[in-house]
C-alpha cells in the first residue's frame, strides 16, 4: 500500500489513509484520539462499498436517520451524494473504501 498524498497538510483530516493501487482500495483509520468537532456531515462525489475492518463503538448516521453501530465484516453501500458522518467510539476505526 502507498500513502496517499494530497499536497494538503495531513492534520486537515481526521484520519490516515493508505491506497492499494492494485485493488483499488482505500484503508482508512480514525485513531480513538480524533476530536468530535472534526467528523463533519459530508457528501462522496462517487459511490462508496465501505468494509469496515475493525470498530469499537464508532457509528454511521444518514441525514435525517438514527446513528447506527458499524459492524465489523458487514459492507455498507455509500450512494454518491447522501449526507452522512461517522460518530467516534472508544477505540479505532479501520474502514476499506472502493469506489464506484
Amino acid at each position: 500500500m502507498a500513502e496517499i498524498s494530497s499536497g494538503k497538510s495531513p492534520c486537515l483530516f481526521p484520519y490516515s489513509e493508505t491506497y492499494d493501487k492494485d485493488l483499488n482500495i482505500i484503508k482508512r483509520v480514525f485513531e480513538p484520539n480524533v476530536d468530535n468537532e472534526e467528523l463533519v456531515w459530508h457528501r462522496d462525489k462517487k459511490n462508496r462499498i465501505v468494509n469496515v475492518v475493525e470498530n469499537n463503538g464508532w457509528q454511521l448516521q444518514y441525514d435525517n436517520e438514527l446513528p447506527t453501530e458499524l459492524k465489523v465484516g458487514f459492507i455498507y453501500y455509500l450512494k454518491k451524494e447522501t449526507y452522512h458522518r461517522v460518530l467516534k467510539g472508544k477505540g479505532k476505526l479501520v474502514i476499506e473504501i472502493k469506489e464506484y
